[in-house]
């Protein structure tokens, strides 16, 4: 590695990564801490563990429809309008949570806060194929994801002290984990609009030779591809290649939705407080975070991307499957930390294919199609478990589902990285 080389991705890396992260923890936060005002809530409103599932999920539903428009829109206006927007939006709807009344209430917001945060994700991912060259790719979505894991860890324990705030100013305990978690969100939005830079020609903070350097690189790569076709965003949509990884994704999504959203209940079963269910549910993340880091480096080192997902794959096998029949919690925990592990070690590994061979607008619309595709697995997984948890009074049955969701997993992504059809070409799409 070069002087100039060096240089320059230090300076990208630690002006972009840890803003990125800051705003990525504010989506997953608001994203997912429905979980933790889920029990009261189920309560507050009458809902059932299926009922919960299907309010849950329907925020990917909205994602599925919103993506491919939003991140289009991304590439037209820019990251930093874009992305500036998406967090304002849904910062007031994630507060606006607090005020429904009823399932069907619920469902609305929840939908409209799928509308709002659409194109967030793969847009940082679009966004980072014009900053870092392929080979920083792995580790540096493996940094920018960490911040799921740590959103959870801070987030778990936050959430469960804020539901000790029942009764202040007459609302309940659910009420201002949704309002106060939904400020950061309106705060960053500024933040982003401010910060953010498009692209290395507007960088003010590197020098001509830098920008020169890292353009020509990433220009570089992509002339290497065999085959360019034009800005098609239609073709990058129905590629084989961007479904066959939209449905990978699925299979990561729907078991770590699936139990992500009923972590917290399968927790306080065992009689546990709110606020040590806030700790105890951090363990997980814990192990999945330091995973998602060492496994995204030793991937980049070695070149290899098949693999570093079935193993993962395996994990969340072995763990989901070794929960469905623990009867003590921290057997049971042991056990979710193993499939934790699996979850957060195979996202930064799993977003460096399809960005292998998608590029400009291409990208745009093929990483929001896969995403798109997989984010369903946040609606199927956290529905069908609640469904058997109604069902069969027990999480049983939804562990061993999601554990099986894995496995079909496993093989798709070992069948697409042996499959001449899909590993001949490396057809760039733009």
């Amino acid at each position: 590695m070069s002087a100039l080389e060096n240089r320059t991705m230090r300076k990208v890396t630690w002006r972009l990564v840890p803003f990125l992260m800051a705003c990525y923890f504010i989506a997953y936060l608001d994203r997912v801490n429905i979980a933790f005002a889920g029990p009261s809530m189920m309560q507050s409103l009458g809902l059932t563990a299926a009922a919960f599932g299907g309010v849950a999920g329907i925020f990917f539903i909205a994602y599925f429809f919103f993506e491919i428009p939003s991140n289009l829109a991304l590439n037209k206006f820019g990251a930093r309008i874009w992305i500036s927007r998406i967090m304002l939006t849904w910062g007031i709807i994630s507060g606006a949570q607090a005020f429904v009344a009823d399932e069907f209430s619920f469902y609305i917001v929840r939908f409209l806060l799928g509308v709002a945060e659409a194109g967030f994700f793969p847009g940082i991912i679009f966004y980072m194929t014009l900053w870092f060259p392929a080979s920083y790719r792995a580790r540096v979505v493996g940094l920018f994801m960490f911040a799921v894991p740590v959103s959870t860890v801070i987030g778990s324990p936050i959430s469960g002290y804020l539901l000790n705030l029942h009764g202040a100013l007459g609302l309940e305990g659910w009420q201002w984990i949704f309002l106060i978690e939904a400020l950061p969100a309106l705060v960053m939005a500024v933040g982003v609009f401010s910060y953010l830079t498009n692209t290395p020609s507007e960088a003010h903070w590197l020098t001509f030779e830098e920008k020169t350097w890292l353009q020509d690189r990433l220009d570089a790569e992509r002339e290497n591809r065999e085959t360019h076709f034009k800005k098609d965003w239609f073709r990058s949509v129905f590629n084989m290649r961007v479904i066959a990884l939209g449905l990978v994704y699925m299979a990561i999504n729907i078991p770590q939705y699936g139990l992500s959203f009923f972590l917290p209940q399968i927790i306080k079963e065992f009689g546990i407080s709110d606020v040590k269910a806030g700790f105890i549910a951090t363990l997980p993340y814990l192990v999945g975070g330091l995973g998602m880091i060492i496994w995204s480096l030793h991937s980049d080192r070695t070149g290899e991307r098949i693999w570093h997902c079935v193993v993962p794959f395996i994990a969340m096998i072995v763990g989901l499957s070794s929960a469905a029949v623990a009867d003590g919690l921290q057997f049971k925990m042991l056990a979710l930390c193993i499939a934790a592990w699996g979850f957060f070690s195979i996202l930064p590994i799993f977003w460096t294919l399809p960005t292998a061979f998608l590029s400009g607008a291409g990208a745009a619309s093929g990483i929001a199609a896969v995403n798109s595709i997989g984010n369903l697995g946040g609606y199927f997984g956290p529905q069908v478990f609640g469904i058997l948890k109604t069902t069969t009074q027990g999480d049983a049955a939804g562990l061993v589902f999601l554990a099986a969701v894995a496995a079909a997993g496993a093989i798709l992504v070992w069948s697409l990285g042996h499959n001449p059809e899909l590993e001949k070409s490396h057809q760039t799409i733009e």
